[in-house]
């Protein structure tokens, strides 16, 4: 649905990382991407950005918001005592930044040649005079 996902509560703003909707389950799954290793508070922020999109965006037909919060590590233990008296669904995961693109991946993206091929005809294209 969007990356910087805005939401407002008493004329404060808030902005969702990514919000997507998952079809299958008909809800709404708020994504917050972290540089650094989980820490507690970030689980209270989800559940308050659940809170809010269960309240002014979810629809009366879908279930309720799902939380996913990826970072760069976890402690086992620090998500388990987070995560204990959250009663909304959320998730932590871990990344793993890599230098190349991973070989079944590769099919789903262009090679370097044919984006520069892409972005050269899109560059022609904004220079050509509209006519």
């Amino acid at each position: 649905m969007g990356n910087q996902y805005r939401l407002e509560l008493e004329g404060t703003e808030y902005f969702i990382d990514l919000l997507l909707y998952h079809r299958g389950l008909q809800c709404l799954i708020a994504v917050e991407l972290k540089i650094t290793e989980f820490r507690p508070e970030y689980a209270g922020k989800m559940n308050f950005y659940l809170s809010l999109l269960n309240e002014q965006v979810r629809k009366p037909h879908e279930q309720p918001s799902i939380g996913i919060i990826v970072g760069s590590s976890k402690q086992r233990t620090v998500v388990e005592f987070a995560l204990r008296d959250v009663n909304k669904p959320t998730g932590v995961a871990t990344y793993t930044l890599t230098n190349t693109l991973p070989t079944e991946l590769r099919v789903f993206f262009p090679s370097n040649e044919e984006l520069l091929r892409r972005l050269e005809a899109v560059s022609a294209a904004l220079r050509a005079p509209n006519g």
